[in-house]
């Protein structure tokens, strides 16, 4: 083939703008490509066997790979290698009609954005010619390195690896009719935990097959060999079918090679035409195939195996990604878009076919462009507790109103791994049942409950935040010490809702048994480290950590919540009783404020204890019964919402897409925490009383978590972190004097 600069010309499509090289018609294209296969008002092609089925999805193929080496170029940066290899699996589903389609690979993010660009999905944001997706490539506000749910037509976020399966398995479970393929690379097929997740989705929800995972089995990862590269065909296959898949459908393209060559893994772009064609086929059917199986109840994998880089500027991960050499105009970039360069004819059938794939652009179709219809769950029935009356479980009080919930919204999902009743929220699963092949009413078990058990953080967290990113309500429950294993995709659907273009509901989640009841667990239990990690995140503008002193509070808490969108709140509360020391009211007004005064002594010197957690308010309560004896004054502030004890410049709260711009005025953050002496009380991380100490002015200080120890009592674990009241008392007395 040869190819010509690009020219001006009446006939170009003005979409084609941008585009440097254009080719000479492939043979036949008159017969086979001249007219779209697929017909006006249709959203598929008829047959995967139509031979002009076939041709236009390798048309479609090398558009793709003309697009995302020409964007990626246009930045010498971006991944081109990986989406290259399997850019036949994607235009195949596209011209089946499946546009729901998810990766696990951010790396295949340019690949998508070609997508996106040819059914004109980018339209909504302003892209309509190649040269404004090569000058939106990688800018602010345009087409961002990684995918995100900001960009038309794109489903959900994607960047760290082991989490497309999730979103995958959320969606097919909301959408029972719809397909849902997602791209997983073999370099990143050992990240935990892709297979264990769908595996146990699969036992729980055996009849939900309607996700698809497209293995890009190419060899090689992003700087090496992928670790499967010398897995025979027949091991590839029992890899998967031990893993609980039926139908595994392998194309391999090392079986149409007519060019010799080297290694199992071949480049099919280089084939005769006549093979490429052949190839193409094998996959159209083979992807036709995989589609119907997933759609009609069988756990069914598809793999391409093909080399990766197979039709770029380079080949095995040498392609993976550019370097500030690999420009538009650099020797090896030139030839290889020469050599894919289609048409001005080509081009137009290829849009033409992509537009109307799938019924329209997926901006304009798939799933996630609409917000999913919420059950009324109406107003909650709090029950308030007396101030003063006997201990209660706070966990318990907020798990009666998940059953609640449940009952009413059949989409509701609560999962944890294996600890509810260990949590003092066994109450959920008497009222929601856990999801279990095996019925057994001693463990609540049933196989058609709302109640998600994997023994595994990641597959916990990650099909809670999947279902609330499509917009269903979830709860992710867990103990504070082990969450850090499910927070990486918590921390990618957060940042994700904060630039969503819709509505969906927040992100929650329940932490329990907080480090400071599990002393005789010794200290692999007592991982507070993570509240840190939330500290950090309420810079973001819409991650609220809250902390309910009691019963009450939680039940508050939680209600408030559920009313919110776009949002990741965290609730961390004991499971163990404790006393009632606020009322339903005075939650609301720290949810709003930030924090509520809980109780205040008038003295010559006033000490003012900050307060977060629950258990933590009892060495605070002694060291001011000691104080007041003393002549010393004392508040104690419950600290409920930190994020609200920011001032609006410290976080990005604006950028939301959703925002929420609550924060404590100066003039009520003094009227709370003004005193000759501030102390920041946490039985976590300190970084979460950052707020406060950023904005008092008062002599300050904090008492917070230092390390785990196996101790027989909670008393006897914040003695040995130094949260007692004799050190509380001793210090305040320091600080006023």
């Amino acid at each position: 083939m040869t190819a010509t600069t690009t020219k001006a010309s009446s006939a170009v499509p003005s979409f084609c703008e941008g585009i440097q090289y254009f080719g000479e018609a492939l043979p036949d294209f008159e017969t086979y490509g001249a007219t779209p296969v697929i017909e006006s008002g249709k959203g598929a092609i008829a047959s995967p066997t139509d031979p002009k089925a076939v041709y236009q999805t390798l048309l479609a193929a090398d558009a793709l790979r003309y697009l995302t080496l020409q964007i990626t170029g246009s930045k010498a940066s971006g991944h081109p290698g990986g989406f290259a290899s399997q850019a036949e699996a994607y235009a195949a589903l596209v011209m089946l009609g499946h546009k729901n389609i998810i990766t696990e690979v951010g790396h295949h993010a340019p690949g998508f954005y070609s997508a996106m660009f040819l059914d004109r999905s980018l339209e909504d944001m302003g892209i309509s010619t190649v040269q404004q997706l090569r000058d939106r490539f990688r800018e602010k506000h345009g087409l961002i390195g990684h995918l995100s749910g900001y960009i038309p037509g794109i489903l959900a976020p994607a960047g760290p690896l082991g989490q497309g399966q999730h979103f995958a398995m959320s969606a097919a479970l909301l959408h029972r009719d719809k397909l849902f393929p997602f791209t997983v690379g073999d370099g990143g097929l050992g990240e935990p935990y892709i297979m264990s997740a769908m595996a146990h989705f699969n036992t729980a929800y055996p009849n939900v097959t309607n996700f698809l995972p497209i293995l890009v089995w190419n060899g090689y990862s992003q700087e090496h060999h992928s670790m499967v590269s010398l897995k025979t065909t027949d091991e590839m296959i029992a890899y998967w079918k031990g893993n609980g898949f039926a139908e595994v459908i392998i194309v391999d393209a090392k079986e149409f090679d007519d060019q010799n060559q080297p290694g199992d893994y071949v480049d099919s772009t280089i084939f005769s035409f006549q093979k490429r064609l052949e190839f193409t086929k094998a996959v159209l059917v083979g992807i036709d195939k995989a589609a119907r199986s997933a759609l009609s109840g069988t756990l069914t994998v598809f793999i391409i195996k093909q080399l990766k880089g197979a039709g770029v500027h380079a080949l095995g991960a040498k392609s993976h990604n550019l370097y500030p050499q690999d420009t538009l105009t650099a020797p090896h970039i030139v030839t290889a878009l020469q050599k894919r360069a289609l048409s001005v004819e080509a081009w137009q059938t290829v849009r033409t076919n992509a537009e109307r794939a799938g019924g329209g652009p997926a901006a304009k179709t798939v799933v996630t462009e609409f917000e999913l219809p919420l059950v009324d769950i109406g107003e909650l029935p709090l029950e308030e507790y007396a101030v003063g009356g006997d201990p209660k479980v706070s966990t318990t009080a907020m798990g009666r109103l998940v059953g609640i919930i449940g009952n009413k919204d059949k989409n509701f999902l609560v999962t944890n791994a294996d600890g509810n009743a260990a949590s003092g929220i066994g109450n959920i699963n008497e009222a929601l049942k856990i999801i279990h092949p095996t019925a057994d009413e001693t463990y609540h078990q049933a196989p058609g409950g709302q109640v998600y058990e994997p023994l595994s953080e990641d597959a916990c967290a990650g099909l809670a935040v999947g279902l609330s990113l499509m917009g269903a309500r979830s709860l992710w429950c867990s103990y504070e010490s082990f969450a850090i294993n499910g927070l990486p995709i918590w921390q990618t659907v957060t940042q994700a809702m904060a630039e969503l273009r819709r509505k969906t509901p927040s992100t929650i989640t329940l932490f329990t048994a907080g480090a400071l009841e599990q002393g005789r667990n010794g200290w692999t239990h007592q991982r507070p480290e993570i509240e840190a990690y939330f500290a950090s995140m309420m810079r973001n503008g819409n991650v609220f950590p809250v902390f309910p002193p009691d019963a009450n509070s939680i039940q508050v808490c939680y209600d408030w919540a559920l009313g919110t969108k776009n949002k990741g709140i965290v609730i961390t509360a004991s499971k163990s009783p404790l006393p009632i020391r606020t009322t339903l009211e005075q939650t609301k007004q720290g949810l709003e404020k930030g924090a509520i005064l809980l109780h205040e002594v008038a003295g010559g010197k006033q000490v003012v204890f900050a307060v977060i957690g629950d258990m933590t308010l009892i060495p605070v309560f002694e060291a001011a019964a000691f104080l007041e004896t003393e002549g010393i004054g004392v508040k104690i502030i419950s600290v409920i919402n930190p994020r609200r004890l920011y001032r609006a410049d410290d976080t990005a709260w604006d950028t939301c897409s959703e925002p929420d711009g609550g924060f404590l005025s100066d003039a009520e953050f003094d009227s709370l925490f003004a005193g000759d002496a501030l102390i920041g009380v946490t039985g976590g991380a300190g970084a979460m009383l950052e707020p406060i100490m950023l904005r008092s002015t008062s002599k300050r200080d904090i008492f917070a978590w230092k390390r785990g120890e196996t101790t027989a009592s909670a008393g006897e674990l914040m003695a040995f972190n130094g949260l007692t009241a004799e050190a509380l008392t001793k210090r305040a007395i320091e600080l006023v004097h």
